[in-house]
């Protein structure tokens, strides 16, 4: 088949998403299957067009950025261009836009397949609420034009705004919804690669709290970070450490508007950057307990819990649809209320004190978030979605 995906940010750029449709374009590209992703030129010394590890990557070039919303006046042509070259067309949503790009594959003869990652809510700045409005309209006519949309969780599709209008559970043939659980593999963590980041951090004799996320509002950094007193009053030696890009994220301003709480805790905190998949595997084992402290619906599972379990880590996760979910699945941590610091303590101080008790075997994880069902999943659909082509 050929497959194209339509996304606003692919790699380099570092988020759930970008990272999700990574994994599966590589996994179908090692099937045999021709992969393309068109995205938005977001970066000036990028490539508009290059091959990634058997993946071709076609960039649109971008006239101006507002927030993480990107305008390409030329996107309409490149993705008509590019919808007659494939077979399936593969929407990811969050993407401004969605409704348009639907709208042409199905013009073009596809049964656009729309995989909606997350509802969107801005930070709290003066244009969110009216940018949350067409958000929802834009993704509830994407969804309408889709064939089919993948959710993550049936808890997170039950919940959403706009995928509860299409999922129907229990009711065959009237769900436009179908649930895959999203692809997660991380390499097997080594020892001295483990031995190594704690000695360059420094810590010997101190519990280890994970945060591995984009420093963006909707991740609940800052009420992590504002917990360490009642963590502090349990557990006198802890260390925080952030693994993600956390300086000039995209769209964000949260790094510099929590200056002062982050310099009030800077002896806890530790500011590692973006990490590479052998690095991240590294983080996870290092780490006595991974949190993921999101605050709303813009998460709605988070892929780096069931790295974390893959990793023979606990996590404390909040309790948001489809967020709780893995803990729920695995029993590998604890599920806490959301915006709540003295909360979100209190699970990590039960899971640091009884870390055993969350530990599961790691064959038990690698079975329930199989990536070679998730792929299986997907190719099933995307052979299901292809557009019969005639023969030359």
């Amino acid at each position: 088949m050929r497959v194209l995906f339509v996304l606003t940010y692919y790699r380099p750029h570092v988020s759930g998403l970008t990272i999700y449709v990574e994994r599966l374009a590589r996994a179908l590209a090692g099937r045999g299957h021709a992969v393309t992703v068109l995205t938005s030129h977001y970066q000036k010394d990028l490539p508009y067009e290059e091959n990634l590890e058997g993946v071709r990557v076609v960039r649109i070039p971008v006239l101006l950025r507002i927030s993480k919303g990107v305008f390409m006046p030329s996107l309409p042509w490149c993705a008509w261009r590019e919808m007659q070259a494939a077979d399936v067309v593969s929407i990811h949503l969050p993407q401004v836009e969605a409704a348009l790009v639907t709208m042409l594959a199905r013009l073009n003869g596809h049964k656009p397949v729309l995989t909606y990652h997350c509802d969107l809510e801005m930070p709290p700045v003066w244009y969110g609420k009216l940018v949350d409005r067409l958000t929802f309209w834009n993704n509830l006519a994407a969804a309408g034009l889709a064939h089919t949309v993948v959710a993550y969780t049936e808890d997170f599709a039950c919940h959403s705004p706009v995928l509860r209008h299409f999922f129907h559970p229990g009711r065959a043939g009237r769900s436009k919804v179908k649930v895959i659980l999203p692809p997660v593999v991380i390499p097997e963590p080594r020892a001295d690669a483990v031995a190594a980041l704690r000695a360059e951090v420094g810590l010997d004799g101190q519990r280890v709290i994970g945060f591995a996320a984009r420093f963006a509002h909707e991740k609940g950094a800052d009420y992590l970070i504002n917990s360490i007193p009642y963590i502090l009053a349990e557990i006198p030696n802890i260390r925080i450490l952030f693994a993600g890009p956390y300086k000039d994220v995209i769209g964000e301003t949260i790094w510099y508007d929590l200056q002062p709480l982050i310099k009030a805790y800077e002896p806890y905190l530790k500011f590692l950057g973006t990490l590479s998949a052998s690095q991240m595997a590294a983080f996870f084992q290092t780490c006595d307990v991974v949190t993921v402290a999101s605050i709303n619906s813009t998460e709605s599972f988070g892929l780096v819990q069931v790295e974390a379990f893959m990793c023979g880590t606990p996590v404390v996760a909040t309790n948001l649809p489809g967020v709780r979910q893995p803990v729920s699945m695995s029993g590998m941590g604890e599920i806490v209320s959301v915006a709540d610091a003295r909360a979100l303590a209190a699970g990590i101080v039960k899971v640091l004190k009884n870390r055993e008790k969350y530990v599961r075997p790691h064959e038990a994880i690698m079975r329930t978030f199989d990536i070679v069902r998730t792929v299986d999943e997907y190719e099933e659909l995307f052979s299901h979605n292809s557009r019969v082509r005639p023969r030359s």
